[in-house]
């Protein structure tokens, strides 16, 4: 006796998935209506003192001496009197403490003349290793902290472009995403697909479903000798904004495919997410095998890949859980300094923000219980102040 299987819509399988992905659509699209208004962006909230003491290495007292003074622009108050600072204030105060502070060159943290344009891709071989909210924090952060930054999304699943306020399945459906700079048919200048942010001094080049058109457009080009090759697009698109930036940080896709691989053969330096499990330790170590032996072929043609550094960043990491602090622990004997020091923690604040398409840098201090915020923001801050170091070092500057 054959037993039909009841779960699918009447019609075809493919129907019955079409049917699932129109109704989970119009489902997010009513769940973010609830959160924001319809036709507007996301807008970025405004920071209090004590956040921009600890952006910039401001102390408080100074910061105060320095509004009584008149040295820095006036901003807006609360009821309370207590200033309010937009990220924008912030960029302010820090070119003129660059001018008048004690080592002034620190409070400007970006590309010197001579420095070179840093890519970073932020891969793993499995999804959910938490590379879209590295990607994304980390981008955020650094915008903060000064630096002109580029976000690439080069997945085609697009959560990073959704983490922005874009909806990838309304707005891109035609173009207007990364894939139309690397395409090999009438390929456009990457300028012409960046996006501002809400976020002052970042801006988002989006992914959307065309990009998955890339993987076989490029099996197609490599068969009839198409260039330039996939080895070069993504640096050649860079070469036209490179001057724009200090930064591009890369959220690739969960495999390794041509547009990983276009990604990794553009950047100066590689981030690896990895969760303290025996799975995923197991399955980064396949993706390691796969790229390393991927890229040898590669470099036959190409010539060496020169990055500046390789490291490893622990996600999604729980203290209290012993295995994973176990297989932590077995990780850095392997891998040694290559390992961050700073692990990032799984954390409630995070998934609660990404619920309204927020990171911890953009939620109201009030929204999220004191305890709970501080600790996420220690962890995330400190991953991104550590691998601020290596950026650092890679520009040949002494870190503390």
């Amino acid at each position: 006796m054959v037993v039909h299987n009841t779960n699918l819509l009447p019609g075809s399988v493919a129907g019955a998935i079409s049917g699932n992905a129109a109704r989970l659509s119009e489902a997010l699209s009513n769940h973010m209506r609830a959160s924001f208004h319809p036709d507007t962006r996301k807008t970025l909230r405004k920071f209090h003192p004590a956040e921009v003491s600890e952006l910039t290495g401001i102390s408080m007292s100074n910061l105060r001496t320095r509004h009584q003074e008149g040295d820095f622009p006036e901003v807006e108050t609360d009821s309370r009197g207590r200033r309010l600072y937009t990220a924008q204030d912030i960029d302010a105060i820090r070119e003129v403490m660059a001018k008048t502070g004690r080592n002034g060159e620190a409070y400007l943290p970006g590309r010197r003349p001579s420095d070179p344009l840093q890519v970073i891709s932020i891969v793993n071989f499995k999804g959910g290793s938490s590379k879209t909210t590295t990607a994304i924090h980390l981008a955020q952060r650094y915008a903060l902290r000064g630096y002109r930054v580029l976000a690439i999304d080069m997945d085609p699943q697009a959560s990073l472009t959704t983490m922005f306020g874009f909806s990838p399945e309304i707005e891109f459906t035609s173009g207007g995403t990364i894939y139309d700079a690397l395409r090999y048919q009438d390929p456009v200048p990457l300028s012409q697909v960046i996006r501002k942010t809400y976020f002052h001094k970042l801006d988002l080049a989006p992914a959307g479903l065309l990009l998955s058109e890339y993987e076989t457009e490029t099996a197609y080009a490599l068969q009839h000798k198409i260039d330039p090759p996939f080895t070069q697009r993504l640096s050649i698109a860079l070469d036209e904004v490179e001057y724009q930036y200090d930064l591009v940080i890369i959220d690739c896709p969960p495999q390794l495919g041509f547009t990983t691989m276009t990604a990794l053969l553009a950047s100066t330096g590689l981030l690896i997410t990895v969760v303290p499990s025996m799975l995923d330790v197991a399955s980064m170590a396949q993706f390691l095998e796969m790229a390393g032996e991927t890229i040898r072929t590669l470099e036959d043609v190409t010539g060496p890949t020169d990055w500046n550094f390789l490291k490893f960043l622990i996600a999604r990491y729980e203290p209290t859980d012993v295995p994973q602090s176990q297989m932590a622990g077995f990780l850095r004997s392997i891998l040694l300094d290559q390992v961050l020091t700073t692990p990032m923690l799984k954390s409630t604040a995070i998934s609660d923000a990404g619920m309204t398409q927020q990171t911890i840098y953009e939620l109201e201090p009030n929204q999220v219980v004191k305890k709970t915020l501080d600790r996420i923001l220690e962890s995330v801050n400190g991953v991104a102040d550590e691998f601020e170091a290596v950026i650092q070092q890679a520009w040949g500057r002494r870190t503390e």
